[in-house]
């Protein structure tokens, strides 16, 4: 359900796609939209100096108010239920395999956090995901319990194939199908009911190829793609068509891929990303890390600031591989003269 604050934040453009009729209540108002498309409410209703403000009777707050109420009065009057997202997803604490209880309460993630998970192999970072996609309610192993929006969740992330809570992005992804890339976007973005497909689609492959250290095109077999090239679609994919609120990226460290552009753009696209990772600086990355030993959550971990700063000697060092990895790519000699990290 969209609130006041959300509205402010929202484009222009966004905006009038999803409540078409609010492009009256502009009109009405002597709102002029005209090539601020891409601009926030907030910031269009800026930019009105004090001269306007005071020769046209502008009260801003007066028409972010009447903007929010006109819509859910329109809603109302349209008999349309408008869909609520997942704004918040909160863990309850539940117990590890010994049976006792996690030494925390609760864990509540939002829209656009990043958390990393981590913890030995077989440490039960698996089962935290799966109590996530299956929004446990205390009937899992761990005991743990899943709220959405702070409230026991509605039934239809468990039971409906429409409605996936997470996005699984594996470690191997290998590819069957006879198509080729432009096909299999297509194929999803037809599934998923795009309206404007073509330039969904430009936008998914310009994605991938950001985030791929080879770049490849529409026409390319799917089944020809290298692994890092998998995965950057997948991950551009997901980003941009998916429909679940939240992604779990298992070692995106050896994907192939630039992985800290991967991350931007799913967080660009306001998804709760969670990613299992040994990578110090994927977990530097993340704005809370969360510790698993035996089954169970041990620890919650907020990135210091102290961290912040051994991420940017990371950044350095990763800037470095990066560039002999390019070189190395091209069929270059490896140069003495890299920047020391």
């Amino acid at each position: 359900m969209i609130t006041k604050e959300t509205l402010k934040h929202k484009t222009l453009g966004a905006i009038l796609a999803e409540y078409p009729f609010t492009l009256t209540f502009f009109e009405n108002n002597k709102l002029h939209l005209d090539g601020h498309e891409s601009s926030t409410l907030a910031d269009y209703l800026q930019q009105f100096d004090e001269e306007a403000i005071e020769n046209w009777a502008i009260d801003i707050e007066k028409i972010e108010g009447d903007l929010f109420a006109y819509i859910h009065q329109m809603l109302s009057f349209l008999g349309i239920k408008e869909e609520t997202g997942v704004d918040s997803l909160t863990i309850l604490a539940g117990q590890d395999k010994s049976g006792q209880k996690e030494t925390f309460e609760s864990l509540t993630i939002r829209k656009s956090d990043i958390i990393a998970i981590v913890g030995p192999t077989g440490s039960g970072k698996s089962r935290l995901l799966g109590d996530i996609e299956w929004t446990a309610n205390a009937d899992t192993p761990t005991r743990r319990t899943i709220l959405i929006n702070g409230e026991l969740p509605d039934k239809k992330w468990r039971f409906s194939s429409s409605n996936k809570l997470v996005a699984q992005l594996s470690q191997n992804m290998n590819f069957v199908m006879d198509l080729t890339v432009g096909e299999f976007i297509e194929l999803h973005a037809k599934s998923r009911l795009v309206e404007n497909e073509a330039e969904v689609i430009a936008k998914i492959i310009e994605a991938a190829n950001h985030l791929a250290g080879e770049k490849f095109s529409l026409e390319t077999p799917v089944t020809s793609l290298s692994g890092g090239q998998s995965r950057a679609l997948m991950i551009a994919d997901t980003a941009i068509l998916s429909t679940s609120p939240i992604v779990l990226i298992d070692e995106i460290e050896n994907a192939g891929i630039d992985r800290q552009k991967a991350l931007k753009l799913l967080v660009g696209e306001e998804k709760i990303v969670l990613m299992a990772t040994h990578d110090p600086t994927l977990a530097l990355m993340a704005d809370k890390r969360i510790v698993i030993k035996n089954g169970g959550i041990a620890k919650i971990l907020e990135t210091t600031t102290e961290e912040k700063t051994v991420l940017k000697k990371l950044e350095k060092m990763d800037a470095v591989i990066r560039e002999l990895r390019a070189d190395l790519r091209a069929g270059e000699h490896v140069k003495g003269d890299y920047e020391d990290a």
